[in-house]
């Protein structure tokens, strides 16, 4: 199995000099948790989560009506290869702990998302609780 049978092919994207209320309301618009962060060629150069907002905007007494997305996001950015297998992706993110990985093309240019649930849902019983117990175990 391969990456493309379980990722959210062109996902919703900002740039860094998004702000940060615009980058709430495609979360809202999309039912998504995160957004990658994108370069003028495409490239990933981040990531925003609902979490980061939260945590690195809201709970240090920022403003968040005055923030962009490089006032929050996370990097740098781990990617993987959309050629990947669906195993390469998930020791991927056993081995970094994160919960998704961004997907992108030969050019590195973001083309897709692969989250947990993705690869809960695509019904690999054991491949699910492997990467459950490998992002969430603290590590030593």
């Amino acid at each position: 199995m391969d990456i493309r049978s379980v990722m959210t092919p062109d996902p919703a994207a900002c740039q860094a000099e998004t702000p940060v209320r615009d980058i709430a309301r495609l979360m809202l618009e999309n039912d998504i948790g995160l957004v990658p962060v994108i370069d003028a060629q495409g490239r990933p150069i981040g990531t925003v989560t609902d979490r980061d907002i939260a945590v690195r905007l809201v709970a240090e007494g920022r403003d968040p009506q005055q923030a962009t997305a490089q006032d929050c996001m996370t990097t740098p950015v781990t990617t993987v290869a959309i050629e990947s297998s669906l195993t390469d992706a998930t020791e991927l993110m056993e081995s970094r702990q994160i919960r998704r990985l961004l997907v992108v093309d030969g050019d590195g240019r973001l083309c897709g998302v692969v989250a947990q649930a993705d690869i809960a849902l695509s019904g690999r019983d054991r491949k699910t609780a492997e990467l459950l117990r490998g992002v969430s175990e603290p590590k030593h």
